[in-house]
């Protein structure tokens, strides 16, 4: 599993002279506390540039913009704090200037009954809404805390950062993203067309490669490549490989070695791969197992070119820090209204399951061979709470869209094919009439986390996208 990255936050300390401004020395430490308590770096101005290192003046405001731009690479939001009432026009101002374009957080400490006097009495619940009023006249996006009043301290504050700073992940991941197009989409699957320019318009550019292109690198690599026996080492270590063939392994290896260097030559982030049924009849392997080593190893691999969805699973990812899956709403489950079976044939990332072993693709196998078929990661998907989320391009009105939502996998028997697993959804059947009355794709992204919020506020909040919360109202 790929290590953590370490977050850093830009931090505006509110402050209004005629409130007690002792509590934005005490509300700035405090801050910096739980911000380094959450292992993130803080970029915050000094006490030696501005009283208590706070903003309150249009000077001070200039500063902390200053402050914020040079470190701007490196920030991946801001985190307003409300001590006391703070000055409203110093917090937009300091954003307006640093023009960083990432989310912010706005905070406000609550006030204690038994320090109500002039003193000690805060305010901050009144000063946030002031704060958010002139964001709101700025034309810049912000987030809340879950309650309007939190201590930096408090569990509900740590909840709220942990999501906020999953927010950050996913607008700094999707902005700017490459995601490499390998193959052209199945003829029979009309469901995963998509809108390069729309995408763009986001800054998520789409680098495309031609199939023949890739089986030519492929004929022309020979079996001693470094590359290809490092990655027959790696497909070894990573699933039991009992009864396949060498030479679909070999194949295997050397589709997955070109790849990788593709993705390494054009700076891609994550793919989208065509499967059906070209790779089969023209290399003789699926690359299901190559795809799931990519997304167990956070580079989310989507098949059947279906770039929207590996959009979604990037997300996730993004916002858990754990591989996601592509999955199909695939089948119902008995008759209970809020189960479903969700299907792949697999590429599912090793991470989604009980156990796995490669083996052939039962599908396909009919059409094309069953010897032109082994790479499939098969197995029974583990129990645990999971989130999902699916994007879609929409042409007709110029806009992304999509849909985020919370379950979990269960432990239902289930015997079947390919990688599966029983997911159970309050209001599920509400959630299908949504997807098929605005023609959603049959895929949806998927992760064993709590996600989905973060993925929601990040697409809504701050990237413009029209997005639907399932809540689960039945």
């Amino acid at each position: 599993m790929v290590n953590k990255r370490k977050m850093t936050m830009g931090l505006i300390v509110g402050n209004r002279g005629f409130f007690p401004d002792h509590l934005a020395k005490t509300g700035r430490d405090e801050m910096t506390q739980a911000l380094g308590k959450a292992g993130m770096d803080v970029v915050v101005l000094g006490t030696e540039e501005s009283k208590y290192g706070a903003v309150e003046t249009y000077e001070e405001a200039k500063r902390c913009a200053a402050l914020f731009k040079s470190k701007a690479d490196a920030i991946d939001g801001v985190v307003v704090t409300l001590p006391n009432f703070g000055d409203e026009r110093a917090i937009a101002d300091t954003l307006r200037l640093a023009r960083l374009g990432v989310p912010i957080l706005v905070q406000a400490t609550p006030d204690t009954p038994s320090k109500m006097t002039i003193t000690h009495r805060r305010d901050s619940f009144c000063g946030k809404m002031s704060a958010c009023n002139n964001l709101k006249q700025y034309g810049i996006p912000y987030s809340l805390t879950t309650l309007h009043t939190e201590t930096p301290d408090s569990a509900e504050f740590t909840k709220d950062l942990e999501w906020f700073a999953a927010v950050c992940r996913v607008v700094k991941g999707l902005r700017n993203l490459r995601i490499g197009a390998l193959g052209a989409r199945p003829t029979a699957f009309n469901t995963v067309r998509y809108s390069e320019k729309l995408l763009e318009a986001s800054g998520i550019s789409v680098e495309t490669l031609d199939l023949s292109e890739v089986l030519g690198r492929i004929s022309r690599m020979k079996d001693t490549d470094e590359a290809a026996v490092e990655k027959l080492q790696a497909i070894g270590k990573y699933v039991s490989t009992t009864d396949i063939p060498p030479a679909a392994l070999l194949k295997m290896a050397k589709l997955g070695a070109v790849i990788d260097q593709w993705m390494k030559a054009t700076d891609l982030q994550i793919s989208a791969v065509q499967c059906w049924t070209s790779l089969e009849e023209n290399l003789g392997v699926v690359p299901c197992t190559v795809m799931s080593m990519m997304s167990d190893s956070l580079l989310s691999s989507a098949c059947e070119v279906d770039v929207c969805g590996v959009l979604g699973m990037h997300a996730l990812q993004l916002a858990s820090e754990t591989p996601s899956a592509l999955l199909d709403w695939n089948n119902n489950y008995g008759i209970d209204p809020n189960k479903a079976v969700c299907f792949h044939c697999s590429n599912l990332p090793k991470h989604f399951f009980k156990e796995v072993k490669m083996d052939y693709q039962a599908i396909i196998a009919g059409t094309v061979g069953k010897e032109n078929t082994f790479g499939t990661c098969i197995g029974k998907v583990k129990s645990g709470a999971m989130c999902f989320a699916r994007f879609s391009t929409d042409d007709a009105s110029g806009r992304i869209r999509g849909y985020t939502g919370s379950g979990r996998f269960t432990d239902d028997p289930l015997e079947t094919f390919g990688g599966a697993g029983v997911v159970e959804i309050p209001g599920l059947q509400k959630l299908l009439r949504y997807i098929c009355e605005n023609g959603f794709e049959h895929h949806v992204a998927a992760n064993f986390s709590s996600a989905a919020p973060a993925v929601h506020e990040a697409a809504v909040r701050y990237l413009g996208w029209e997005m639907y919360a399932h809540a689960g109202n039945s």
